[in-house]
Order: C-alpha cells, then structure tokens, then sequence
C-alpha cells in the first residue's frame, strides 16, 4: 500500500514536472506555425498593393520572448488545462491496460503490427481531435482565458455552431484528412521500414543494445529525418486548420435563425491577454481555407514556402527520437 502511494506520489510529480516544462514548448511551436505572416505585399480585395502590418516572427525562441512579453507567464501557460485533461485521461487508460508494475517498470505495449498500431492510432485520432481543436485554439487565442471557468473558455474558442453542432468541428476542412496523413506516414510508412529494418527494441529493459546492422540503422536514420520534408508542412497546415473555427452556413442561418454574427466574441467575454498587440497573426475568418490542398497551396503563395517548414529541426529531432521508440 506505502509503495502504491509513493508510485503514485512519484508519478504525479513528474507529470507535474514534465507539463511545467513541455506546455511553453509546445505553445511556443503551434504559435509559430499557425502565425499568418503574408509577404510584405499583398493584393487587397480591389487588386491594390498593401502592405503587411502584422507580426513578423517565425523563430522558436523569438516566439517564446515575445509570449513572454506580452502576455506574460499567463500566456506561456495557455493550453495547459486541455493538457491535463489529455494527460489524466491517458494515464488513466495506461493503468487500465497496464498493470502498475508494468508501467513502474518500464512495460511495453503489446506488438499489434502496423496494421493494428495504425488502426488504434486512427480511433485515437478521432476521439482525440475535439481535444486538439481546443488546445490549439486555446494557445493562439488573443483573449484571456480563466483557468477554472472551462464554460468561458469555450465561449471565447467555439463559434456557437461549433457549440450547438460539436460535430462541426469534424468538418473543419482538410484537418481530419491532414493529421490521418501524418500519422499514416509515420505508422503506416516509417513503422512498416522500422520493422524490417530494425528489431523491435534497439534498447532493451536492461539497457543492453540489440545486434543491429550499423547500414540499416544508418539507413533508417537517413529516411526519419528526410521524412521532416512530409511531416513538418503536415504539421503546419494542421496547425493553421486546427484554429479556423467553423461558421453556420447560409442554409443552416436561413432555417434555425443562427446568429448573424458567428465569429464575433461576445463583449464580456472578450478581454484581451496583451495590452498592446497580439502575439501572432490570425487570418481572416470571411476568407477561410477550403481543404487541405488549398490551405497548402495558399500558405505557398501568401507566405512563401518556407512558411511550411517552421521550426522543421524540431521535426527532425522527433524523428530521431522515433529510432529508439
């Protein structure tokens, strides 16, 4: 009973530890890419030059300053509600399907093979997107959000068709498609070569290394970490689709009288996190993107190329780290 309350004690403590650290991080990246940062000159709706006058920041670190100084340790802490729900929710579905001995000493979960890893990742994915939804919205959200008032919160992040039809979320263009295709490619693609190339455990639970061909290895390396030029412009379109809140359509307004003004925040609601500016830019939403190719293809001519491949080093370390997995 003492070393069950110690493990527990033990376990919520690094949770604590590992969300104190990962939640700025993690806010910092999605920040980054999902910042609407057109080319200095644009067409406006009558053909005419404008130039651009929003923030101009696409690097890591330099998203972490500026949070930190406008919105303060509040904003670098934004998200991290949904993240200990998310957390909760998981650890609680571990100790179901593990033991607490296994998970205390380092249980692995059972070979289902890429089919089978690529089919609980896909049920994953789609009892999982209302959470992703929310918890990228909640870090790019301009306006202040009260931790322990979750009603508020999602007042100020769903529209009230997305509140009163929470299935409208599955709607939103191009996402579900975007993060099926990530994690296809990553089980489907990366899984099936790390399983003819590598053995199942290149480490096992004595910290001894598996007899592994140096060639193979060295090739699987090679494709994790080109992989990053599929991967990271996924990972940037999910993030800008994943923010586009979802609207009534005209039919839907005509029938049920849905108020005009979907995307407009009520005004108790809508106090602002920054005092000056806003930390990133936010696309207009009467101009939303239409699926996932055209959000591809708009990000390429509005932003530039590079724009899909923000903070691609990251994708890149992930992908290394995918080696030991």
């Amino acid at each position: 009973m003492a070393l069950n309350l110690v493990f527990a004690l033990t376990l919520v403590g690094s949770l604590a530890i590992s969300l104190a650290i990962t939640v700025p991080l993690t806010g910092a990246l999605i920040r980054v890419r999902a910042n609407f940062n057109p080319k200095s000159i644009q067409l406006d709706e009558e053909g005419n030059a404008s130039a651009h006058t929003g923030p101009v920041i696409t690097g890591f670190f330099g998203m972490l300053r500026r949070v930190k100084k406008i919105e303060g340790w509040g904003g670098l802490y934004k998200g991290i509600m949904p993240a200990l729900i998310e957390t909760a929710i998981l650890t609680i579905l571990i100790g179901v399907v593990l033991n607490s001995d296994a998970i205390r000493y380092g249980g692995r979960e059972p070979d289902t093979g890429v089919l089978g890893s690529l089919f609980y990742a896909t049920v994953a994915l789609i009892l999982g997107l209302p959470g992703v939804v929310i918890t990228y919205r909640s870090i790019t959200t301009p306006y202040k959000l009260a931790f322990f008032r979750p009603l508020h919160a999602l007042r100020v992040l769903l529209t009230p068709t997305e509140r009163r039809r929470p299935w409208t979320i599955y709607k939103t263009p191009g996402l579900l498609f975007a993060r099926f295709l990530h994690i296809a490619y990553k089980v489907g693609v990366l899984g099936l070569l790390k399983s003819l190339l590598l053995p199942r455990m290149l480490v096992d639970e004595e910290g001894k290394i598996a007899n592994v061909s140096p060639y193979k290895l060295a090739i699987f390396i090679c494709i994790s970490v080109l992989s990053t030029s599929i991967l990271c412009p996924l990972d940037v379109i999910s993030a800008k689709l994943a923010i586009q809140r979802n609207h009534a359509a005209p039919e839907y307004n005509s029938v049920n009288q849905e108020v005009e003004n979907d995307d407009v925040i009520p005004e108790e609601y809508a106090e602002y996190s920054g005092s000056s500016e806003d930390v990133i830019g936010l696309r207009n939403e009467k101009d939303p993107y239409v699926g996932l190719y055209d959000c591809f293809k708009r990000v390429v001519d509005e932003e530039g190329w590079q724009a899909l491949y923000r903070v691609w080093w990251l994708t890149a370390i992930a992908g290394l780290g995918s080696v030991l997995s």
